[in-house]
This record gives C-alpha cells, sequence and structure tokens, in this order.
C-alpha cells in the first residue's frame, strides 16, 4: 500500500459503526485544514497556540507537501472530512534511527464535526486505529511517537488505551504558560 492510499478502519462501516479512513492532504485541503487547526479548542491543545495566517500556513503546506519526509492525511469518518493527521520521520527522537522507520505523529480533529457522545468516541478511536494501521502498513513503521500535553488527560487516556507507553516529560512554554508535555511510544509490530 502506497502513503496515498486510503486506509480503513479493519472491521469498522457497519451501520453500528461507521467506517473511519485516511486519504492523502491534496492542495483542495489546504483551506479546510488552516480552518480546523484555527480552531480555538484545537489552537488549546497544541504547542503553538497562536491564530496561524494563510501565508504561514502556505509556506508549512509547500514545505511538507514535497518532502518524504512528512505525510499530511485527511480523517474521514462517516462519510465525513473532519480531521488532520500528520507523520513525520523522526531521526532525532529515535536516536538516529540508521532505517527511518521512526515516525512522529500528530492529529487534530474539527471539534464541531461531531456532538459529544458516542460517535464523537468512535471518530477518535477510529482515527488511532486507522494512523496506527497506515503507520504500520503504508510508511512501514517500526515505532510511532507522539507527545501531549499533560493536561490533555482525554487524548493520553486514548493513546494508552491503543498501546501507547509513556517515555518521559518535559516542559514547553506556550504564549500563555508553562506546561508539562508527556511524550508516548509504540510500537507498530
Amino acid at each position: 500500500m502506497s502513503a496515498v492510499d486510503a486506509v480503513v478502519v479493519p472491521g469498522a462501516g457497519t451501520a453500528a459503526r461507521p467506517a473511519t479512513t485516511l486519504r492523502a492532504a491534496t492542495d483542495a485541503d489546504v483551506a479546510q485544514i488552516l480552518a480546523w487547526r484555527n480552531h480555538p479548542a484545537v489552537r488549546r491543545v497544541m504547542f503553538t497556540d497562536h491564530e496561524i495566517q494563510p501565508d504561514e500556513h502556505v509556506r508549512w503546506w509547500t514545505r511538507v507537501s514535497r518532502s518524504v519526509d512528512h505525510v499530511v492525511l485527511i480523517l474521514q469518518h462517516a462519510g465525513r472530512d473532519c480531521g488532520v493527521v500528520t507523520f513525520t520521520r523522526d531521526d532525532e527522537t529515535a536516536g538516529g534511527d540508521p532505517h527511518g522507520d521512526t515516525w512522529s505523529w500528530g492529529f487534530y480533529i474539527d471539534p464541531d464535526a461531531f456532538p459529544a457522545g458516542a460517535e464523537q468516541l468512535r471518530a477518535w478511536s477510529g482515527m488511532e486505529q486507522a494512523s496506527l494501521a497506515h503507520a504500520r502498513d503504508a510508511l512501514q513503521a517500526r515505532r510511532i511517537h507522539c507527545e501531549v500535553f499533560a493536561f490533555n488527560g482525554a487524548v493520553l487516556a486514548l493513546h494508552k488505551r491503543h498501546g501507547f507507553v509513556e517515555r518521559d516529560r518535559y516542559w514547553r512554554s506556550r504564549s500563555d504558560g508553562h506546561f508539562e508535555v508527556v511524550r508516548l511510544t509504540r510500537d507498530t509490530g
């Protein structure tokens, strides 16, 4: 499977469980990606919490869309685009991994896509499963790293339910203060 093929969560897509998929982001998605990223609820949990300006966003997209070390995917759940999943080849935190098979993973989901409750939980869990499948199958990743603010307990619990383990913690400054960050890792095998 190539990095641009859609990944479908195994066993998903029934009437009780709508499919969660990932597809390659395209130039046509750039404006929507920026709108989701600038949502106040998303900015609250991001390492850079300022409102991203269009020119800054275009520079980011131009850089990552041309790089073999970056993958940007659109999350689709229940037939609608609702978030972004990113992978970045992670040689630094892998200790100079000579095989390039360790990746950093990030994501955000449109807070307004689904009302709080069961469908929102299915979208989050489906995103986690589809991301792990994509990392393993399309990226041939051996290991995935992610970082989460310690105050983001729901996401920490989600990652731990899906097999991530805490590596360490550190403090990070942002415009509104200093916050503890939890580094997590998971083998994909």
